[in-house]
């Protein structure tokens, strides 16, 4: 979906990009339209636009928190609702934030009882365990869960 912050990034892009080319290229490159010229437009403008949406854009979504079972079946989907007891399927890598890149808390072992929080981003759910008498709250791969009743 084309927003006007993508038209705005991309146009500035553009104007950015003739500017560059007027003082950067031979004079001569310009005196006739070509193939040359048209690629050193849509590059310059492909990458200036995109530099300045990552720049300026719109931040990602926040983590979702999902309140109620209500919820879980309007949406037809498995969320994570606060205060819900899941087990552990394996061993299970807790992390400080979602995604297989985020830095590793601890494992949790295969069969240990942790609280969903409510915080989902995608598949990872913010859980809360309490491992070596300790309580730790962390990311999980929703993957790797399964409801305390089955």
């Amino acid at each position: 979906m084309v927003t006007w912050t993508h038209a705005a990034a991309y146009a500035v892009a553009l104007v950015l990009t003739l500017c560059a080319c007027a003082w950067l290229t031979p004079r001569a490159w310009w005196r006739r339209p070509n193939a040359r010229a048209l690629g050193v437009l849509g590059v310059g403008t492909a990458a200036g636009g995109t530099l300045l949406l990552a720049m300026f854009g719109t931040p990602p979504p926040a983590p979702q928190l999902v309140q109620s079972a209500q919820a879980q079946e309007v949406a037809g989907i498995d969320v994570p609702v606060a205060g819900a007891g899941y087990r552990v399927r394996d061993a299970l890598n807790l992390r400080v934030a979602g995604g297989v890149g985020a830095e590793r808390l601890l494992v949790v072992p295969a069969g240990t009882r942790v609280e969903a929080t409510g915080l989902r981003d995608g598949d990872w759910w913010q859980v809360r365990a309490t491992v070596a008498g300790k309580e730790i709250e962390g990311w999980a791969s929703s993957l790797w869960l399964r409801r305390a009743d089955e």
